[in-house]
């Protein structure tokens, strides 16, 4: 089993707000992070693959292809945008980074060719923040 990771960037806003809460309960619980006005980062997405190279190739997957796939259903739809207002898939979801993982997981996964499976989703919110997912 061969592993390839290809990294893409996206830059993006969210606010963590619980609306059953109170604008105090979650200033508390999410401190800054609940700002009326929203806040951005400048995430890095590391999406990583795993299968057996091809004999022909050498490839588990072209890696232009793979990009092209995060960009046409990940990037293109978080880059630049905010994601409690403006992304439809994270709709009526706590737009936290771990969350946004497991979406990005479960759009990507249907695009990938047959002998191609996901491995890992690494998303950094910042340098020394980030999360992984692996599809459990």
């Amino acid at each position: 089993m061969v592993y390839l990771t290809r990294l893409e960037h996206f830059n993006a806003a969210h606010k963590l707000y619980n609306p059953n809460w109170s604008r105090e309960k979650n200033e508390e619980v999410f401190g800054e992070c609940a700002n009326e006005n929203w806040h951005g980062h400048n995430f890095d997405l590391y999406v990583t693959v795993k299968g057996e190279p091809n004999e022909d190739t050498g490839f588990i997957i072209d890696a232009k292809k793979l990009g092209k796939l995060i960009k046409e259903h990940i990037t293109e739809e978080l880059d630049h945008k905010n994601l409690n207002l403006d992304v439809d898939f994270l709709k009526g979801k706590m737009c936290s980074t771990e969350n946004l993982a497991v979406v990005i997981w479960e759009r990507l996964a249907p695009y990938l060719p047959e002998k191609v499976k996901l491995h890992c989703i690494r998303l950094f919110e910042t340098p020394r923040i980030y999360v992984e997912y692996y599809g459990e």
